[in-house]
């Protein structure tokens, strides 16, 4: 992945701490401020290209043919009969390259590939290409397939859920024992054991998969869609069986991805495989029930929470045992009890976690995976504790709240979850909170819910260059990509800090694997990973400064273009000369991140009304807290917890993706069906950070923000409709149907 070349590279290796930062003594003063996003006028002005939008000469159209059974082989395919409509170019059937469907985020090997025999409803299965889109959707459509059913399909959870198999070590251990938890459950003077759900549900992401591939002098150059492309290009060169070297990804803009466009998906391998065939390029983009059926879904999961603590509320047995779900021979579980693994204390641990091999749509990574789902069971159960005990579920936090790592026994990096607890209660006016079901507004129930944020950060090797031009301006290009989060001008405003410059002078370059690799956009690690790149290799730049100014870099000072020492002033642009100043930065993840626990915390809280008569919930206010290291720029940062929280109400309230248990089928597999919260659902929220730096994570100090604000967000809303009804839900989303019958008498 790394094979840019050694020359002038400033790499650094997280060892060690980096208590000293250039953007606590950079002077320019842009770091850390609420600016405008620089790729925003491109947005809205419809100039920023889009993977289905690069205008690229003779291009035929690709759509995608999906199996309408559910576990079967192919027979035959009649494709004389499609190829005969006027417009038609040709019907594409490789069934032993074609891919079952999207790769994991972050493989650098080749996906599940062989679709003759179908493993779900929905399954790419072929591309049709015509000279126009409208000609090859209802030739798509007219192709006739033969299939032989299969009589070994499992479609039905329910039914098969006994089958459930120890997941496999991945993310984290998949089966997790400390201490004796039996006995101290056992022997706990409270105890709690309850089951909570959650169904499967999908990204949902604005823009929809889509390829451009472009195959020239035996090289193939692909426009897409995707988070990662350093490692999707690897994915894709060993699918089509071609040297990596021959395959370049452009990424500069992403609709949205929430994990879906982690790795490659259907797509891309047959709009690669009809441009080869046909010699020219092909455009495919998924319809919009394709990317429901064939990328990623996030697991259902089934939630076993057995709590045992001592009257006084400390926590003596801590059980976390989930079942989720995933296609027969994938690694991937959902990791449901990641965030339980650090977040509270209790000696004694059990945190297990086992799948059912269903044909289903395959499970990924969606945004947050493990916490997003884990923390409805784990932070409503503690809602649960906290009135069997009898105390504030605020206080049972603060008492569980541990010194150090329950179970690998070190520090954590930095850590402010009591302080985001305080904070957010004072701010949300919690001492006005009553007891369950005792406050009404005319036909309303109104109650007040709390929940913890978590979310582990990781560091992710990335590689950055930075750019110093003779008119002193400054370039950044790196493979790291934006999805929306800010990285063109989180990234912009680094390399602006530390060189000295106003930001409108610093281009940017992204979602190229032309450009140094990057880990991408993923896990909440790009901000950290690839601003640590920049940083690095904007700090050798900084140092060549020095050298042509004659000073050490400890003494140079560079503000709005001038580079300022030795009681001289002088324009950047003189000390760079004809040629630009440049230096690569590397960062990779050390010992650090074996020595200390590190994550990002926070704490959400809710009010919500219920309806007597309907049933009907509404999140009337919401608040988060947040404390993720240094935050880069205000308003990116306050934007991501703002989308994470929305997308806690839509898990809380409305979001479910309904498999037929016949079939597999999904039957809610378009935006229509598929109910994602929408302006009327949302509240006005607030957004609070808290001052943090984290010497351990990386030089620039940061941690992963985007996924924390979904961490935590649902169960707050669900504890509030609990505090307002009296009615415990424990089966998302919590819609009216399952209130209604529990609700006071009229």
């Amino acid at each position: 992945m790394f094979g840019f070349g050694k020359d002038d590279t400033h790499s650094l290796t997280m060892n060690q701490p980096h208590p000293d930062s250039l953007l606590d003594t950079g002077v320019q003063g842009v770091i850390s401020k609420p600016l405008d996003r620089v790729d925003g006028p491109k947005k809205v002005t419809g100039t920023a290209t889009y993977a289905a939008e690069y205008a690229i000469e003779n291009i035929a159209h690709g759509v995608l043919v999906s199996a309408t059974k559910g576990h079967a082989k192919i027979k035959a395919i009649d494709a004389d009969a499609v190829k005969a409509i006027p417009g038609v170019i040709d019907v594409i059937t490789d069934y032993k390259t074609f891919i079952r469907n999207s790769q994991q985020g972050g493989e650098t090997e080749a996906p599940t590939q062989g679709v003759r025999t179908i493993d779900y409803f929905g399954e790419i299965i072929a591309i049709v290409v015509a000279e126009s889109f409208e000609v090859a959707r209802d030739a798509a459509k007219r192709l006739k397939v033969e299939y032989e059913e299969l009589d070994d399909g499992a479609f039905d959870y329910e039914a098969n859920k006994d089958k459930a198999e120890p997941a496999p070590d991945g993310l984290i251990k998949g089966h997790y024992d400390q201490g004796d938890f039996d006995k101290a459950f056992e022997n706990a003077a409270v105890r709690l054991d309850v089951t909570y759900t959650t169904p499967s549900q999908n990204s949902a992401a604005m823009e929809p998969h889509a390829s451009i591939a472009v195959w020239e002098d035996g090289a193939l150059t692909l426009y897409g869609a995707y988070q990662m492309p350093s490692s999707d290009a690897q994915q894709l060169a060993k699918a089509l069986g071609v040297s990596q070297s021959k395959v370049r990804i452009i990424s500069r803009y992403i609709g949205g991805g929430f994990g879906s466009k982690l790795g490659i998906a259907p797509e891309s391998v047959a709009a690669a495989i009809a441009a080869k065939r046909l010699g020219r390029p092909v455009k495919a983009v998924m319809l919009r029930q394709q990317v429901f059926d064939a990328t990623v879904r996030r697991s259902n999961t089934e939630q076993r929470m057995r709590l045992g603590a001592e009257a006084g509320g400390r926590i003596v047995a801590l059980g976390h045992e989930a079942i989720t779900s995933n296609l027969p021979d994938e690694d991937f579980f959902e990791p449901v009890g990641i965030g339980t693994h650090f977040l509270y204390a209790g000696e004694n641990r059990r945190i297990n976690h086992d799948v059912v091999r269903l044909n289903w749509t395959l499970s990924g990574s969606m945004r947050a995976p493990g916490e997003a789902v884990g923390m409805v069971g784990m932070e409503c159960a503690m809602d649960e504790l906290a009135e069997a005990i009898g105390i504030d579920p605020i206080d049972l936090r603060k008492i569980n709240d541990p010194e150090q790592d329950p179970e690998l026994k070190v520090p954590y990096s930095s850590r402010n979850l009591t302080r985001s607890l305080e904070e957010g209660a004072k701010r949300f006016g919690w001492d006005q909170r009553k007891a369950a079901g005792q406050r009404r507004e005319g036909d309303w129930l109104i109650g007040m819910g709390v929940a913890a944020a978590c979310r582990s950060n990781q560091l992710q090797q990335s590689a950055a260059k930075v750019e110093l031009h003779p008119d002193g301006s400054a370039t950044v290009s790196s493979a790291m990509t934006d999805i929306g989060t800010g990285s063109y001008t989180i990234m912009a405003q680094i390399a602006a800090e530390i060189l000295g410059l106003p930001v409108e002078k610093v281009s940017m370059s992204l979602g190229d694997t032309n450009d140094p690799p990057a880990a991408g956009s993923g896990g909440s690690w790009g901000a950290a990973s690839a601003g640590s790149a920049v940083y690095l290799a904007a700090e050798r730049v900084r140092e060549k400064l020095a050298k042509a100014m004659g000073v050490k870099p400890a003494d140079l000072t560079l503000k709005d273009g001038m580079a300022i020492g030795d009681n001289r002033s002088v324009p950047l642009a003189e000390l760079v000369g004809k040629d630009s100043l440049s230096a690569i930065g590397e960062i990779k993840p050390g010992q650090q991140e074996k020595q200390f626990q590190q994550a990002s915390y926070g704490a959400h809280f809710a009010e919500v009304g219920v309806n007597v008569v309907t049933g009907e919930v509404r999140v009337r206010r919401m608040l988060g807290v947040f404390a993720a290291g240094r935050v880069l720029n205000a308003k990116t940062a306050r934007s991501q917890c703002l989308g994470g929280m929305t997308f806690g109400i839509g898990t809380a309230l409305t979001e479910e993706l309904i498999h037929d248990p016949r079939t597999g089928k999904l039957v809610n597999h378009d935006l229509a069906e598929y109910h994602v919260p929408v302006n009327a659902d949302v509240p006005q929220l607030e957004v609070h950070f808290l001052d943090e730096r984290d010497i351990h994570a990386n030089p620039i100090h940061a941690k992963g923000i985007g996924e924390l604000g979904i961490s935590g967000a649902a169960p707050a809303v669900v504890n509030a409709i609990y505090n307002a009804t009296g009615v415990r839900v424990r089966e998302m989303p919590v819609r009216l149907d399952k209130l209604l019958d529990h609700l006071p008498a009229l």
